[in-house]
Order: structure tokens, then sequence, then C-alpha cells
């Protein structure tokens, strides 16, 4: 799934805008909750190395919260990574392009729905 893409999909099937909350990073967009401004969602671009992994380029990520058993299953498959600067035992970094789109909207409306609480 292309960053693009995933923005404005979270932006329609959400109904909030997209958030730029750091100076020194201005492209890793924000999406919270209207009634708690809890966050669901960071769509960003990270350097490949910052990440552990190898080459030089970068790599598009989306964050999301999930249940900690689920982050567990997931950091063991392809495509999903420790969550990059988030609370590892409860934030998941999922790889863009090696995902189906299918299964990033789902996890994404998991996320949206957990911190609805």
């Amino acid at each position: 799934m292309e960053q693009k893409e995933l923005l404005a999909y979270i932006e329609q099937k959400y109904q909030v805008q997209a958030e730029y909350l750091w100076q020194k990073f201005p492209t890793y967009a924000v999406f919270r909750q209207q009634a708690n401004q809890k966050w669901f969602a960071l769509v960003m671009t990270v350097p490949a190395a910052k990440l552990g992994l190898s080459g030089q380029g970068n790599e598009e990520l989306l964050n999301v919260k999930l249940d900690p058993e689920l982050v567990g299953l997931l950091k063991q498959m392809p495509g999903f990574l420790p969550a990059y600067h988030m609370n590892k035992a409860t934030w998941i970094s999922i790889r863009l392009k090696q995902i189906a789109a299918e299964q990033i909207k789902d996890l994404l409306a998991h996320s949206y729905d957990l911190t609805q609480k």
C-alpha cells in the first residue's frame, strides 16, 4: 500500500485529519481519536538503518496500537517490526510495501477500536 493512499484512506474512513507535530519530521502524520485525542495511527518514512534493516533506503511505516498478544505474534512475521519510537508491547510498525492493503486496513481498524476505550 502506498503511503499517500493510506493517508487518504484514514482521513476518509475515520473522518480525521493528519496532524504533523514535529518540525524536524514534517512528513510524520499522526491520527487521533476525536473524542479522547488518543493516537491510533502514525504514518512515517524512516531510514532503513534506524530500523536495523540492511540497505541505504527508507522504509514507509504505519504504527498501530494492538493487543500485546497480537503484537508478539506479528513481530515474528515478515513485514512487521517492533514499534519505532512507541511502546513495543502494545504498538507495532507495519512495513507498508510488504503487507497486503486489506490486512493493513484490518489492523488499523483494530487500533482505532482499541483506542476508543
